[in-house]
């Protein structure tokens, strides 16, 4: 493994009706949704881990701390920055923050943990799933 804290990582999207409040159901509002720009920072976290991981290995987030502090309008572009900061076995805890075109729109800390790909879906497939 060729993690090391300090690596970055990015994503971003626009801001269209299926990515709002709206319509994944977390309000009634036509503006960019908390669960969408949570998994936009994810997204930047898988990123930041790109090409630091072994072959086979990935990681799955587990720990999300964050706030939602302005509201994006469909049209907007978003985008959010995580930077890992901490190695801990096979924990990796990361800043994550997320922008708009007007400025910061939320932040916080997430965790991802390291696993090896075949054996967590094997896990998975065992608790009865198809």
């Amino acid at each position: 493994m060729s993690l090391q804290i300090g690596c970055k990582g990015r994503a971003e999207t626009v801001v269209t009706m299926e990515n709002t409040a709206a319509a994944v159901g977390s309000g009634l509002l036509p503006v960019f949704a908390t669960p969408s720009m949570v998994a936009l920072m994810e997204n930047a976290a898988v990123n930041a881990c790109e090409g630091g991981l072994e072959e086979g290995q990935g990681s799955v987030g587990t720990c999300l701390n964050i706030t939602h502090d302005a509201a994006t309008p469909i049209g907007q572009k978003v985008y959010a920055e995580a930077e890992l900061t901490a190695i801990d076995g096979r924990k990796l805890t990361f800043s994550v923050r997320a922008y708009d075109e007007a400025g910061p729109i939320g932040g916080g800390t997430h965790e991802r943990f390291l696993i090896m790909n075949e054996r967590f879906l094997a896990k998975a497939q065992s608790r009865g799933g198809n």
